[in-house]
């Protein structure tokens, strides 16, 4: 079981770092396009001028509601499921001032441990958190500290995801229960509420607002 269990730490490890690879070479292929979403699927648009890429990293526990964020980003709406992600996803936003690259990292225990690698290339952290988990709110803060230590300066947008369900604990109650009020006056760190579904934030922060706070970031 122990040696089963390192070649599943090993697979999705080097899953990760594969789908790093193709974001980084996609990217280049596609220096001047863009995706943008039409119906229900994605053309490339050429761009009118050379614009610059920030990369927003995507992270939160396992069940968490990352991809369904990025869904909700994408303009893909709730016309595809979200599946638990074991490697990770990617989807790039045009905005008039730069383009927005999403990478989102699976947060299943194998793959946490490799989050911290991932900063490095990073202009934002988003870091989502299931607001109506409370058991696992401290687990949450841990890794949410462990991220912050690593980088003292990266900018983070804290979201707390699922505001709608019962058991959620209210914005007040999360930022108690993350110790964000441990986190120095210095540090560019900003907590919004979203909720279930990839329409969430158009129902609470709103899509827009949310976009104009990571370019203000950048």
């Amino acid at each position: 079981m122990v040696v089963l269990r390192h070649i599943s730490v090993a697979f999705s490890a080097a899953m990760a770092a594969v789908g790093t690879t193709l974001f980084i070479a996609l990217n280049l292929f596609y220096k001047r396009r863009v995706w943008t979403p039409e119906s229900d699927y994605y053309t490339f648009r050429e761009e009118e001028e050379e614009r610059s890429e920030k990369q927003v990293l995507v992270l939160g526990l396992d069940g968490a509601g990352k991809s369904s964020v990025l869904q909700g980003l994408s303009g893909a709406g709730s016309r595809r499921g979200c599946r638990p992600t074991r490697g990770f996803n990617f989807i790039s936003l045009h905005t008039p001032a730069c383009q927005l690259d999403f990478l989102e990292i699976g947060g299943g225990e194998d793959l946490r441990m490799y989050w911290v690698d991932y900063l490095r290339r990073t202009h934002i952290l988003v870091y989502v958190v299931d607001s109506s988990d409370r058991g696992r709110l401290p687990q949450a803060k841990d890794e949410l500290h462990r991220l912050l230590k690593a980088d003292t300066d990266l900018p983070v947008v804290v979201l707390g995801n699922k505001q709608d369900k019962p058991n959620a604990v209210s914005v007040p109650e999360l930022r108690e229960a993350l110790s964000l009020s441990s986190v120095v006056d210095q540090r560019k760190l900003f907590l919004l509420a979203s909720q279930s579904g990839s329409d969430g934030l158009s129902r609470t922060c709103g899509l827009q607002k949310f976009q104009d706070l990571l370019l203000t970031l950048v």
